[in-house]
């Protein structure tokens, strides 16, 4: 090559259309727009396959094209000679161009038009520069290094799940001006994730749900790769799901806890947090402005995404650990239940639901634990628990990561300051927490799912 490809990244933002000459059997030549140019590696590129058309025949037959892309910024063009290799219809690339394919899509009207077949892979021959077109120097992004640098600084020094998030989250507002962004976490039975943490929103969303493969944030969970997504997006746009999609799989609307997206979101990044083939969260950032994230951001929030995981897993695995034997009591003032009227508290066990005077809370295993702790305050009064105990009792249905145990008391403890500030929880210990309570209960095991 005489450019390095990687040189060439902003060509590929989708900014300025690409366009792919073919060459027919009998010699015909054809010139035709491309949906999107993805980078792979300094030696590929995946080109966007969406219809039956003459370009295919042309690849099918020969192999070989020349793809012109343009700089968005310096207006250079440059000529890409590449190989046919192969085409992809399912994993990572594809799932990425797909998604990026129906962003340009919604903004024209054609979603239902404009599909992603197929992901056709190209090695890269040669990169030529259009004569006329001289390449202006690149101009790298400043900031994102120092502020990786001061966050990564910061995550190393938190010593609880809680601290890492809010630690991440501070970051992203302070160092890299990001002023939307949430953080979820897989839940046991690999189906969703649920919304632990959230900046900037007007509502947290705590304890929102997103199904594997829906929207941004479930394709990455699913595909374990990230995504950059430039412009509105109605297809992946996070307000309330449908009602015939609820009805569809047996919720009812009274669960739900509304998705803390923007509504009129410009630009979406979204980046898995993974260890090894484990995925333990997602994080999602959104402006309203199109094209606020390029790839170097992506490249940054990848680092920053590799360095929460492995501190996810260490505080994690350091949250089992008690600080101090079970029945010493912790210094925190536990206050005196008010003489009011009763709170009643309802728990179904087919989805371990769990309504505060007939308003929904949690479900799942987080409303597994609060029931759990609720009774035995009621029966015995106890108020001091550990990490240890809850994941020794079965009947919580916990995983073998630990991580989730932690995750969802993060989870029950925002949502109760949320939505029921009679009932808090509150750590006081590695390990060891204690449960508040303020209103006289009243327990009730429901019937039948609430879901």
């Amino acid at each position: 090559m005489t450019i390095a490809l990687h040189m060439l990244r902003h060509c590929f933002e989708g900014a300025v259309p690409s366009a792919i000459a073919t060459c027919g059997a009998d010699g015909m030549p054809n010139v035709a727009k491309l949906s999107h140019v993805h980078y792979l590696d300094d030696e590929h590129v995946a080109l966007s396959y969406q219809f039956f058309n003459r370009t295919r025949e042309n690849i099918l037959h020969n192999g070989r094209a020349v793809v012109e892309v343009v700089d968005p910024v310096a207006a250079a063009h440059y000529n890409l000679k590449v190989a046919y290799v192969r085409t992809e219809t399912s994993g990572p690339t594809f799932e990425y161009m797909k998604a990026r394919i129906a962003a340009i899509a919604s903004d024209s009207g054609m979603s239902k038009v404009f599909r992603l077949l197929g992901a056709d892979i190209y090695r890269v021959l040669a990169v030529d520069v259009v004569p006329g077109y001289e390449p202006a120097p690149a101009q790298p992004r400043t900031g994102l290094l120092s502020g990786l640098r001061m966050t990564l600084a910061q995550l190393g020094a938190c010593s609880d799940l809680e601290r890492l998030l809010e630690v991440c989250l501070d970051g992203l507002e302070r160092h890299w001006k990001i002023d939307y962004a949430m953080l979820l976490v897989p839940d046991p039975d690999g189906k969703r994730l649920f919304t632990v943490a959230s900046r900037g929103y007007p509502q947290s969303g705590i304890g929102s749900e997103v199904r594997f493969g829906e929207g941004i944030v479930g394709v990455v969970a699913g595909e374990r790769t990230p995504i950059r997504i430039g412009y509105a997006l109605q297809e992946y746009r996070y307000s309330h799901a449908t009602r015939e999609r609820f009805v569809a799989d047996g919720d009812e609307l009274e669960t739900e806890i509304p998705f803390p997206g923007l509504a009129e979101a410009g630009s979406q990044l979204a980046v898995p947090f993974l260890l090894g083939d484990r995925l333990l969260g997602v994080l999602l950032v959104e402006s309203e402005q199109e094209q606020r994230f390029t790839f170097e951001d992506e490249d940054a929030l990848m680092i920053l995404a590799s360095q929460m995981a492995l501190c996810m897993n260490h505080v994690s695995c350091n949250a089992e650990l008690v600080t101090e034997p079970v029945g010493i009591p912790s210094p925190v003032h536990q206050p005196t239940p008010s003489p009011d009227v009763p709170m009643h508290v309802r728990h179904f066990p087919a989805d371990h639901s769990v309504f505060v005077d007939n308003d929904y809370l949690i479900k799942g295993v987080a409303g597994a634990i609060i029931w759990k702790l609720l009774r035995e305050y009621v029966d015995s009064g106890r108020i001091d628990f550990t990490n240890r105990e809850l994941r020794l009792d079965c009947a919580l249905g916990l995983p073998d990561v630990t991580d989730n145990l932690d995750a969802r008391l993060i989870l029950l403890q925002r949502r109760l300051s949320e939505r029921c500030p009679s009932i808090a929880i509150e750590k006081t210990g590695r390990g060891r927490f204690r449960l508040h309570v303020s209103q006289p209960l009243r327990l009730e095991v429901g019937v039948k799912s609430r879901e």
